[in-house]
């Protein structure tokens, strides 16, 4: 089975990081090709190569001299190749970059931390480098030409049987660079898996896969073996993410399976995300909980509108016109609720509620802010009858009052909107009352 092995920029930060990649990829022949991400931070207050590049970007676009800054990328590399004893000429090769800096354009130069990590990568593992943008074909609208990009890496592969290829970025067919959103090594890993039919696509990072909630929040929340892509989709919409989100699509259209993985902790099993769960294997209620604050549901209220053909439209309209998307719309007979990021409308809601008002000339209408959005996730709780009925029954034992509720299409998730100031005891009554008891009686 052919593994593309994709370690993000905390696996790649320092030498010391190289050394456990390469313990990795060795013990595991499958491991034939690797995808890297810029050289990430190594500490805390450390700075990630790639930001230090848009740094290095700006200090350009305002004519300021970024000679300092630039020795200090260089001597990152640098430093990881005296230690490894790497010969490749990392010190000429960045120099060459940094005199012509002003030449390139700017996706150019934020994609030579990509470059130059998989460049040492490569001799360090001593497989083939594959420069992305000779294999990674991009439309001049942004989007992967799949069919080119499938076609030339296939290629490659017959031709090296191995390789090291930088993320984040390709080019269009007349040599352009051009980038993917920032996490893009992520989809770049997931390309590489679709195109040359991969079994499985590992993802290393700094965290042993998904957790069922929040650790700031919850004290030792349990890890998530298994998961589907779209419980995955769930939980990373509200904000509980190791993996780039478009990464799923392109190994989901052809079912190949995802695991998440821990470079620094390569014995702990991780995550393994799926289509659909295997039968047979470990099946919890709730797979995971996650949420956000800072929310605004704006209520609308007029009598027979439900035989007004297009009013909910016309509403939502005027969100579009003001440039802003929309999180949920649960609805009632007569009235719904448009629920935003409160960020998203902190200059316009007044104008919103105004033209609404004006428009559709609703009965009432209304604003509740502060609100926190809690997404309770697992494809299993359609399944057992009474739920829904108990998540708000232990949260209204616990004083905690739901502000809103609405549930997924697939019905693997409900979300309730609550105060934020009922944010993380809602989460931890949860927790505790449906997945660590859960827990402790399975033991």
């Amino acid at each position: 089975m052919i593994k593309i092995a994709k370690f993000g920029g905390s696996s790649v930060a320092s030498a010391e990081q190289f050394r456990k990649v390469k313990a990795i990829v060795e013990a595991d022949p499958d491991r034939r090709f690797v995808v890297v991400s810029a050289a990430g931070k190594r500490f805390s207050a450390d700075n990630k190569i790639t930001d230090l590049l848009l740094l290095v970007n700006a200090h350009i676009q305002y004519h300021v001299d970024c000679t300092s800054l630039l020795a200090d990328i260089e001597q990152r590399f640098v430093d990881i190749a005296e230690e490894l004893g790497l010969k490749w000429p990392v010190r000429e090769k960045f120099e060459l970059f940094a005199k012509n800096i002003k030449k390139h354009s700017p996706e150019y130069i934020v994609a030579r931390g990509e470059w130059f990590t998989a460049h040492l990568m490569a001799e360090y593992l001593g497989m083939p480098f594959v420069d992305a943008a000779d294999v990674v074909v991009f439309h001049h609208n942004g989007e992967v030409d799949m069919e080119r990009t499938a076609a030339r890496l296939k290629d490659v592969m017959v031709r090296q049987g191995s390789f090291v290829l930088p993320g984040f970025y390709g080019a269009t067919v007349d040599g352009q660079i051009k980038l993917f959103q920032r996490g893009g090594g992520d989809i770049t890993g997931a390309i590489l898996a679709r195109c040359i039919d991969a079994g499985l696509y590992e993802n290393w990072t700094d965290v042993s896969g998904f957790l069922s909630a929040d650790p700031r929040i919850v004290e030792n929340p349990r890890s998530i073996r298994r998961i589907t892509f779209d419980e995955m989709r769930e939980l990373s919409y509200m904000g509980a993410s190791v993996l780039q989100e478009e990464a799923i699509f392109p190994v989901r259209e052809v079912n190949i399976p995802i695991q998440i993985k821990n470079t620094n902790r390569p014995q702990d099993e991780g995550t393994i995300i799926r289509e659909k769960a295997r039968l047979g294997e470990d099946e919890h209620l709730i797979t995971g909980i996650a949420g956000k604050r800072d929310f605004i549901s704006v209520h609308v209220k007029k009598a027979h509108m439900s035989g007004e053909v297009g009013f909910v439209r016309k509403a939502l309209s005027v969100f579009e016109r003001y440039g802003i998307s929309v999180e949920h719309i649960p609805t009632g007979v007569d009235s719904f609720s448009v629920v935003v990021n409160g960020a998203d409308v902190r200059d316009s809601i007044y104008s919103i509620v105004t033209d609404i008002r004006r428009e559709l000339d609703p009965d009432d209408i209304t604003m509740v802010d502060k609100l926190a959005l809690i997404s309770v996730v697992g494809r299993n709780m359609s399944k057992r009858s009474g739920t829904s009925g108990k998540i708000f029954g232990a949260l209204g034992e616990a004083g905690v009052n739901i502000r809103m509720i609405t549930q997924s299409s697939q019905e693997i998730s409900i979300i309730m909107g609550v105060n934020n100031d009922d944010f993380e005891r809602a989460i931890q009554v949860i927790y505790n009352r449906f997945v660590r008891d859960e827990m402790v009686t399975a033991s």
